[in-house]
């Protein structure tokens, strides 16, 4: 019997879209770098009886009764996200990396007010201001990006002039699509400079910060994170927000989370973090982190080698970002669609300063958190960049890659624990 014997039973249309799903995902290879699996665990945690929890409010502070273990469960989850990130303060209740940045405006910013974050087009996201965002609507965003493309420096003296003249309330830190480490103390040197608030979106490296494989922001004087739990952190969809130590910070976070933005909380997903934050307390996960960047090293080596111009000109974390327009004549939209056909998923990607389109651009983005969940080496890694290379150059090559990566696949299956 399937471990889906219940959706199988009483409704056959959802489980084959789900056995579908799980055979893709088993046969193929996953290298979007903001995808993950998360452990049986934490699958369990939320398929759990929370689910029917309403548990608005904090822990011994809920508007509804019978909230005994639904306050076991979102205490444990606190103090183990506390001590993952060295944080003083964590609100657990965020159902996503948006909502996570959109509370954390909220507690930080009256409309109008001025943030000062990375462009999208040089490695931002979408709520760091974008102008398609309501957010831009009810906030003034001024922006920052690369020195140098080819190296990915950040230009700083430029982030500073701005940050002088614009006077922003909020410097924020982080990306979805930028290869590097970002120097940490400049950023928040030049925020306290002009009285912000020093605020990183780590929801890309969150579990290489909590691996010890990246810095940490902390560390150099951020004020607050904001994070995804799902990505490099392995656990469920979800969001995060971290306070170093500033306890006043923390209450305005947490009325900004509820009632400010967010109704109940998902205390099965809430659980689900809880599973997710212990499995990344481990011993093993610092190797798993370390295996990561690793990996994505490794596989940039194999592109540049290949003759494909990365930006930044490599990589210091988990995703890469390849120009396969400019080197190979290939869209990001055909190499998506091309690579998918061969069993890979990834996505394409602007590039800084793209003179293509968004849903057509220039660049593809991947990465290795998935495919180092599986088992693989930086070896296995290189063979699955050069089959990659193999399909953008031979379009014909794309049967026998195929061929070649579900055998990867089926070698490397997909773990049910992380010990």
């Amino acid at each position: 019997m399937s471990y889906y014997k219940h959706i199988e039973q009483e409704d056959r249309e959802v489980f084959a879209a789900i056995e579908g799903e799980e055979k893709r995902q088993a046969e193929g290879l996953e290298l979007i770098p903001s995808e993950n699996y998360v452990s049986r665990a934490v699958k369990e945690a939320m398929a759990s009886s929370l689910t029917n929890k309403y548990s608005e409010g904090y822990p011994g502070k809920r508007y509804y009764g019978g909230q005994e273990f639904t306050d076991q469960v979102e205490r444990i989850a606190i103090e183990r996200a506390k001590s993952l990130f060295g944080a003083g303060f964590a609100n657990v209740q965020p159902l996503g990396g948006a909502n996570a940045n959109i509370a954390a405006y909220f507690a930080l910013l009256e409309p109008g007010d001025t943030v000062l974050g990375m462009d999208l087009s040089h490695g931002g996201h979408l709520t760091h201001g974008h102008p398609v965002t309501y957010l831009a609507k009810l906030f003034r965003f001024v922006r920052y990006g690369m020195k140098d493309v080819e190296t990915g420096e950040i230009d700083y003296n430029a982030l500073a002039e701005t940050a002088r003249k614009e006077k922003p309330k909020v410097v924020l830190a982080g990306f979805s699509a930028y290869p590097r480490q970002l120097d940490w103390q400049k950023i928040a040197d030049i925020a306290h400079e002009v009285g912000a608030v020093a605020m990183a979106d780590v929801a890309h490296i969150a579990g290489l910060i909590a691996g010890g494989a990246q810095k940490n922001p902390f560390d150099y004087g951020f004020d607050l994170m904001t994070t995804t739990t799902h990505k490099t952190l392995r656990g469920p969809r979800g969001g995060l927000i971290l306070v170093r130590s500033d306890e006043a910070l923390a209450k305005k976070i947490d009325k900004a989370v509820f009632p400010g933005f967010q109704g109940g909380p998902h205390m099965h997903q809430i659980a689900a973090k809880a599973v997710a934050f212990g499995e990344a307390l481990r011993p093993s996960f610092k190797i798993y982190a370390q295996n990561v960047v690793d990996n994505a090293r490794r596989m940039a080596d194999v592109f540049t080698e290949g003759g494909v111009r990365l930006i930044a000109g490599g990589t210091e974390n988990h995703l890469i970002l390849a120009d396969v327009f400019g080197s190979l004549g290939v869209t990001g939209a055909e190499a998506e669609t091309r690579l998918d056909e061969a069993g890979i998923t990834l996505n394409k990607n602007v590039i800084a300063d793209d003179t293509r389109k968004p849903l057509d651009p220039s660049g593809i983005r991947f990465g290795t958190p998935a495919l180092t969940s599986r088992g693989f080496s930086a070896q296995d890694c290189a063979q699955v960049a050069a089959l990659m290379l193999q399909v953008l150059k031979t379009p014909a090559a794309v049967a026998e890659a195929h061929g070649a990566i579900r055998t990867l696949a089926l070698a490397h299956p997909i773990p049910d624990s992380y010990q």
